[in-house]
């Protein structure tokens, strides 16, 4: 190797070494807020249904991604937080005692989220949950 070949050589390393290491996009990690897969069931799994919510939307399959997107992003990831006042506000429920299970696991900001509450009837899931389980 000749000394003009090293030196070529020696300033090209030097020039790649002062680039930044590649990485995905800034916006890329800060947009994906979490993915997860939500489950209602019936009555001793008399019957069940899931979906896939990936946000921000439209992720997966969930027919109200942006708005259930928006209540996670407001609740920290809480399915059950506390609604804000731009949503709708709770409905009023009867007191039917016909028990539905939902359940939501995967990961929100990083973190791991395995969550699952039995409501006393599919009124009060939607009271508590907003858009969330609304599929």
């Amino acid at each position: 190797m000749s000394v003009r070949t090293s030196t070529a050589a020696a300033a090209t390393a030097t020039a790649l070494l002062a680039l930044p290491l590649a990485t995905a996009p800034a916006t890329a990690r800060t947009l994906d807020e979490g993915r997860l897969f939500l489950t209602v069931s019936g009555s001793q799994n008399t019957w069940i249904r899931g979906v896939r919510l990936a946000c921000p939307g439209p992720g997966g399959h969930h027919p109200h991604a942006a708005e259930a997107c928006r209540h996670l992003g407001r609740t920290a990831g809480r399915p059950d937080g506390p609604p804000v006042a731009a949503e709708k506000p709770p409905a009023t429920c009867t007191k039917e005692y016909d028990p539905v299970v939902a359940s939501a696991d995967g990961d929100w900001r990083g973190g791991q989220i395995a969550w699952r509450r039995t409501y006393p009837n599919a009124c009060a899931l939607e009271a508590a949950t907003g858009p969330v389980f609304r599929f």
